[in-house]
C-alpha cells in the first residue's frame, strides 16, 4: 500500500493538517493539540512549508524538565527542526519502519518540498490491519470455495 492511498482514505474522515507558526507560544500549541484532540502539530510559516513538528511528547518532556515556565517559550524553541518526511508514492511499510526505528509517531508527507499531508503511525497500523483482514477473507474464500 502507498502513502497516498492511506491519505485518500483518511481525508474522508478527517480535516486537513493542523499547523502553527513558529512564533506562537508553546502554551498556544498545547491548547491547539488539546482542542483538536491530536498528538502533534506541524510548525509552518505559511501552511505549506514544514519548519518543524511539535508533539505532545515534546511538551511533556520539557514541562517535566523545566516546569511550566517552558510553556511561555516560542514553538520554534521546542519543535523538532530536523524533519524526516515521506512522499505520497512511498510504501507504507517503509514509512512505518522509519517511524518505528526513529521512535516518532507523525510524519509530514511532502511533494516538491510542499506539505500535502501528515501521516501517523496509527494511520499506518490501521491500514496494515485492514490489508491483513482483506487478505484473510480472500484466503478464507479460496479455501471454502466461495
Amino acid at each position: 500500500m502507498l502513502v497516498h492511498q492511506i491519505m485518500r482514505a483518511k481525508r474522508r474522515h478527517a480535516e486537513e493538517v493542523v499547523t502553527i507558526t513558529p512564533d506562537r507560544s508553546v502554551a498556544e500549541a498545547a491548547q491547539l493539540l488539546s482542542d483538536r484532540g491530536i498528538g502533534a502539530v506541524v510548525v509552518s510559516p505559511d501552511g505549506n512549508r514544514v519548519a518543524g513538528i511539535l508533539s505532545e511528547r515534546d511538551i511533556v518532556r520539557e514541562v517535566g524538565r523545566r516546569g511550566p515556565d517552558c510553556l511561555k517559550d516560542k514553538v520554534s524553541a521546542m519543535m523538532t527542526g530536523e524533519i524526516i518526511s515521506c512522499a505520497p508514492e512511498d510504501m507504507a511499510d517503509e514509512v512505518l519502519a522509519k517511524m518505528t526505528g526513529g521512535r516518532f509517531r507523525h510524519m509530514p508527507v511532502l511533494r516538491d518540498g510542499q506539505m500535502v499531508g501528515l501521516i501517523s503511525i496509527g494511520d499506518l497500523v490501521k491500514a496494515r490491519l485492514d490489508e491483513l483482514a482483506m487478505e484473510k477473507e480472500a484466503l478464507k474464500g479460496m479455501i471454502m470455495g466461495y
